[in-house]
């Protein structure tokens, strides 16, 4: 089954988006701001993503560089033809102007899907690359072996970089994959992961942010 995202905080036309696709046989993921869907992104990779340009918080056109690789078609108010082209310029796949006919909504999905997979996604930081579709991690000393807890705390602060994870958002999003990642246990596995980046070469990626959670350097 084909999963799609939306990420919409209008939760009119996001419960009604969501009948519609699960009547079409496809599976929902939703996010109603820019923060919750990095968040929920980081844990899973949908086929195809909706995505509202005005989100509460983190906007709709800074979520989309963090979507490369995967198609996502544009759900805006906005008509202007140089938001569109620079959307679609800024690694959009499609865009639909609001109010859009469901009709037109569901054949474009279903183009953008018959295309064949996505491309792999790659985040990078610094000397830092992972490619998420393979779950690899490489630096200048090449590829790093990672445990799946410390693979997932990684991804997460990478798809992140510029904001504190807090303990509580790092356990949420990765312990239903990683069950032996507690709240005990999360500082150790962390410890273990600056560690493998430090002798890869990747120097001290990791700040701790007393009492709060963790980032990456800048």
């Amino acid at each position: 089954m084909k999963q799609i995202a939306i990420i919409d905080d209008d939760v009119y036309i996001g419960d009604m988006l969501d009948e519609l696709l699960r009547r079409e046989g496809y599976g929902v993921l939703r996010a109603y701001s820019g923060t919750e869907a990095l968040l929920l992104l980081s844990g899973q990779r949908p086929d195809l993503v909706l995505l509202d340009l005005m989100l509460p918080g983190l906007g709709g056109e800074e979520v989309l560089p963090h979507l490369a690789g995967i198609p996502t078609i544009v759900l805006s108010a906005r008509a202007d033809v140089g938001d569109k082209v620079r959307l679609l310029l800024g690694g959009a796949a499609d865009y639909l102007t609001k109010p859009f006919d469901t009709r037109e909504l569901l054949a474009r999905i279903a183009v953008q899907l018959r295309g064949g997979p996505a491309a792999p996604q790659l985040l990078r930081y610094k000397g830092l690359s992972m490619d998420t579709a393979a779950r690899t991690v490489a630096a200048e000393g090449g590829v790093i072996r990672l445990t799946r807890t410390e693979y997932a705390i990684l991804k997460l602060l990478m798809q992140n970089p510029r904001q504190v994870v807090t303990k509580s958002q790092l356990l949420d999003h990765i312990s239903a994959d990683t069950p032996d990642c507690v709240e005990c246990s999360l500082k150790v596995h962390v410890s273990n992961l600056r560690k493998k980046l430090r002798d890869a070469g990747a120097g001290d990626c990791i700040e701790s942010v007393w009492g709060i959670g963790f980032k990456l350097a800048e």
